[in-house]
């Protein structure tokens, strides 16, 4: 007993305390490097700051991010998320262009950001974010008109200063091909996927700064309601003069309304009617499954459909389905399917009406049990009648049920 009383954590190797402490909020771990010296050294071990989570820490400032940043973040940081003050009492902004810059050279393996409920406003363009990042999250944020133009009005010193920095991020990816000659890589922002949660003031204007993206394969659009149906067909993948304009590289693209109510329905899912070349997975959800598979029929390349949070009946789904035999995939999350229809039963007239509903009556059990089982097998139906019309695409049910009437 008294081995066992007499040991402590100071006998616990390194890695092993490393373990445990990665089990720790940031503000614990914090608190954690204030116990002596051994566990000061210990926290600061860039293992334990790969993924960092900062929305829930309430009181956020920017002294606090700048201590963050020059005593705890480093090159082993791969993922940030931030809270605002978009909805605090206090208010105002925390995330300084300074503080932005310091980050990008500080954490240069930094890939994915996500902010929630911050005021971008006072920066002049996403070009001042890391330059290593590859995924772009904004959820419930207020941006300024030109956030995601390319181009950014600044001092020949910064502009030298970023191109040292895009450069030093693309050089593991650059190589000699067989003739000897380096492969370019492409210039400017280097962001791959972009979701846009709940954001109100992205428009069309944004919209159309994204073609200039010439690494941006990933898009996300939910609740964003200023985006129209025009705005999404200028922004088409197409043929033009000078080769395929538009978002050329969009691989995978989102599209859903399911947020508040009060705002009128753009239906911008219309503008896939215009072509969309190259788009392989197409997302739908809400208000926007509808109109959206209506032009769903028009995209050449789609391999992966799926469609989520909308209430959908067999007919509907067979009848937009019947032109896509292309797909590989398709998907049906948290969808409520109408119930199948069933045939009118024609009453006798006259006397006949009762001597018929007294010898019916012991099969009408047996009519509300056949009712019942079509209800169930809804589901069922459906995926018999994909299986017909899409015999080698995949069908996933996920969470989906049948709606019940009231009568």
């Amino acid at each position: 007993m008294d081995e066992f009383s007499a040991c402590n954590l100071d006998y616990l190797p390194e890695n092993i305390l490393i373990d445990v402490l990665s089990y720790l909020s940031v503000r614990e771990l914090v608190r954690a490097g204030r116990v002596c010296k051994r566990w000061k050294r210990l926290v600061k071990d860039q293992r334990l700051w790969r993924l960092v989570d900062l929305t829930a820490w309430k009181g956020m400032t920017s002294r606090i991010l700048w201590v963050l940043l020059r005593q705890y973040l480093g090159c082993g940081l791969r993922c940030l998320r931030l809270r605002g003050l978009l909805l605090s009492a206090r208010g105002g902004t925390f995330l300084s262009e300074s503080w932005l810059k310091a980050l990008g050279k500080k954490c240069p393996r930094l890939s994915k950001l996500y902010l929630l409920h911050a005021d971008l406003r006072s920066l002049p363009s996403c070009q001042i974010l890391p330059p290593s990042l590859q995924v772009l999250e904004l959820h419930a944020c207020e941006l300024p008109q030109g956030f995601f133009n390319q181009t950014l009005p600044a001092s020949p010193a910064y502009t030298q200063e970023r191109a040292e920095a895009t450069s030093s991020v693309g050089s593991k990816a650059q190589g000699w091909n067989q003739k000897g000659k380096m492969h370019k890589s492409p210039s400017g922002i280097p962001i791959e996927k972009l979701v846009l949660n709940s954001v109100p003031s992205f428009t069309d204007q944004h919209l159309q700064s994204l073609t200039s993206w010439e690494r941006l394969s990933r898009l996300e659009l939910r609740d964003t309601f200023r985006v129209t149906a025009n705005g999404l067909r200028s922004c088409a993948a197409k043929n033009g003069i000078c080769g395929v304009e538009g978002l050329s590289r969009l691989k995978f693209l989102e599209i859903g309304i399911i947020g508040r109510q009060g705002y009128q329905l753009q239906m911008a899912s219309l503008g896939l009617g215009a072509g969309w070349l190259g788009l392989e997975e197409l997302s739908l959800g809400g208000k926007e499954v509808g109109p959206g598979l209506l032009c769903a029929s028009r995209l050449k390349d789609l391999k992966r459909l799926c469609l989520w949070a909308c209430t959908l009946s067999e007919m509907q789904v067979v009848r937009s389905c019947r032109m896509l035999r292309g797909l590989h995939q398709l998907e049906f999350l948290d969808v409520i399917f109408q119930p199948r229809q069933c045939p009118p039963v024609v009453h006798g007239e006259g006397s006949g009406e009762e001597e018929q509903d007294e010898e019916a009556a012991p099969g009408d059990r047996s009519n509300e049990e056949n009712k019942t089982l079509d209800l169930n097998d809804t589901i069922a139906s459906v995926r018999r009648s994909l299986g017909v019309l899409l015999p080698s695409c995949a069908l996933i049910f996920t969470n989906c049920s049948v709606q019940i009437n009231a009568d």
